[in-house]
């Protein structure tokens, strides 16, 4: 009985935190989503992916971490990726909104939790995301810049980001964004 007890708790606990987004990071994301569409009342829907589908995908859809967003219920004004990807000893938060076409239109590093290799999150850098789409390809060997003392954090974030746009043109072609 008592096993019992704390695998419902565990489970509990589980559903309760093991699926939503921290706080902290959520707030950033709808500040940035509501900076980058330039407005204030918008809703953010999950993208569901079937369990097959998925199982395809370079990056998993949980539900938590594609959104389309919507305005009025009604208006696709684009979508938002939300995710964390490896540093040296941690990991740091980014997202990444696209319009629309799903073309990218805004990338940030949302936390980052390292002494060094945050100039990731410079918008000058950043930049080099802008305008890739789900049929693109990125890479430090042939077209992102590397920066000294954050080559660890700058590998992270564009295998995340070659990764997001596979998983992004997957989803095109079968017809789900």
């Amino acid at each position: 009985m008592k096993w019992l007890k704390s695998y419902t708790l565990f489970i509990a606990l589980f559903f309760l935190f093991g699926f939503s987004i921290p706080k902290e990071v959520n707030k950033r994301v709808l500040k940035e989503v509501e900076k980058t569409f330039e407005v204030s009342d918008f809703t953010m829907e999950p993208v569901q992916v079937p369990h097959g589908l998925n199982e395809e995908l370079p990056i998993r859809i949980s539900g938590k971490n594609l959104f389309r967003i919507m305005q009025n219920s009604s208006t696709l004004l684009g979508y938002a990726f939300t995710d964390q990807a490896p540093s040296k000893t941690a990991k740091f938060d980014y997202l990444v909104v696209f319009d629309k076409n799903v073309k990218i239109i805004n990338t940030k590093v949302l936390i980052y939790r390292e002494d060094y290799g945050g100039e990731i999150g410079s918008k000058r850098w950043l930049k080099q995301f802008l305008g890739k789409t789900g049929g693109d390809h990125v890479s430090v060997k042939t077209n992102i810049d590397v920066i000294s003392g954050a080559t660890i954090s700058v590998n992270s974030m564009t295998k995340s980001m070659d990764n997001l746009l596979a998983t992004i043109g997957i989803l095109q072609q079968k017809g789900k964004l």
